[in-house]
């Protein structure tokens, strides 16, 4: 007689050597945001833990999505985000001197965030119907170009450079990984580079420029413009090995560290929990990339190892530069820390990206079965 199955199919098949980390690092995070709100679930904490359950059903249902759906959805998914980049620019709600999101009565929605993941999909929808052959041509170059410029030129003009970027870097890094030749991107690195001067004078706003010298010299304006660096490295610094303690962090409670629940969570973090803490989140993230490049390699597919791979490389893009941000290595751009900063939409791009790799790693197991 067969014994009966004590964990239901559709709970042990997830992915829980990832998602039980995640757990842990999320509740860390609502650690540091009730930390920041002076002991207090509210504004920060409890939202934070309640959007990450929403969004974890959600990235449970989107991996159950047959593959089909995902090929079928990609284009149209695509144009209606960029169609809602426009209203941005028409309705959308003026905040910090940008006009970045839409008010639709029960969220304000930020749409540049769903770009992220949008140009990875429909990249990997494209260079899945190209023929091989072309991937080296200009047809695997120019229509794929005009797919990544237009929602990156309609973002810089909310304007949101760092958020143009992760969509420019999500976007090459699928075109690398589609088999673009080397000589292109060196090339291109070579063109950007000879034109960062200009863009520099030329296009950057004021607020922009002034972000990029204090990166290269915060202490030329410790109490002005790098204000925020200068402050985040010492809340850094002086958390030391095992850090001052859960709740014992002066530097956001004192409100000397700006954005301590969004853009610099990790130094109000890193006060508080030492290098212990930070080498702990380190580990979570590392956990997330390697399981996400191992389903990219393991698809058979080329769709489906370019869409692992594309959400995987955000889903770091996120990390790595908030990461550079709040330690003085890369200018303050105003990227969130995944499952860590407060916010409802980095929190559902970054779950968006989680769901299509779990349906990936459901697709190169077993055929769906959803619908």
């Amino acid at each position: 007689m067969r014994n009966r199955q004590l964990v239901p199919e559709a709970i042990g098949r997830q992915p829980w050597l990832v998602i039980v980390p995640l757990f842990a690092l999320v509740g860390l995070g609502a650690a540091v945001l009730y930390s920041a709100a002076g002991g207090h679930l509210q504004p920060y904490a409890a939202s934070h833990v309640y959007r990450f359950l929403v969004f974890l059903a959600m990235a449970i249902v989107m991996s159950h999505i047959p593959r089909e759906w995902y090929r079928f959805l990609a284009y149209p998914v695509y144009a209606a985000i960029c169609l809602l980049l426009v209203l941005v620019e028409l309705l959308g709600a003026v905040g910090g001197g940008s006009q970045r999101w839409l008010d639709l009565g029960f969220m304000t929605l930020q749409p540049s965030e769903l770009m992220k993941p949008g140009i990875i999909l429909v990249l990997a929808r494209f260079y899945e119907t190209l023929p091989a052959s072309m991937t080296a041509s200009w047809r695997g170059l120019v229509p794929a170009g005009m797919l990544i410029g237009i929602p990156a030129g309609l973002v810089i003009l909310q304007p949101d450079l760092g958020t143009a970027l992760a969509i420019c870097f999500g976007g090459a890094v699928i075109m690398f990984l589609a088999g673009l030749p080397l000589t292109w991107f060196l090339l291109a690195g070579g063109g950007a580079a000879l034109l960062t001067p200009v863009a520099f004078f030329a296009f950057l706003h004021d607020y922009q420029r002034k972000r990029v010298l204090t990166f290269l010299n915060p202490e030329n304006d410790p109490l002005g413009t790098g204000y925020h660096i200068t402050q985040s490295k010492i809340a850094i610094g002086s958390g030391g090995l095992f850090g001052k303690g859960f709740g014992n962090g002066s530097q956001s409670h004192l409100e000397y560290l700006p954005e301590a629940h969004t853009d610099f969570v990790f130094a109000t973090m890193a006060e508080e929990w030492g290098m212990v803490g930070g080498l702990f989140v380190l580990l979570v993230f590392a956990i997330v990339m390697t399981w996400g490049m191992r389903v990219a390699r393991a698809s058979e597919d080329r769709f489906t190892s370019l869409l692992a791979a594309g959400m995987t490389a955000t889903i770091f893009f996120y990390v790595a530069i908030n990461l550079m941000m709040v330690m003085g290595l890369a200018p303050v751009v105003g990227i969130p820390l995944p499952f860590m900063s407060h916010g409802g939409s980095s929190m559902m791009t970054n779950m968006i990206c989680l769901g299509a790799i779990m349906a990936a790693d459901r697709w190169r197991r077993s055929p769906s079965r959803f619908g």
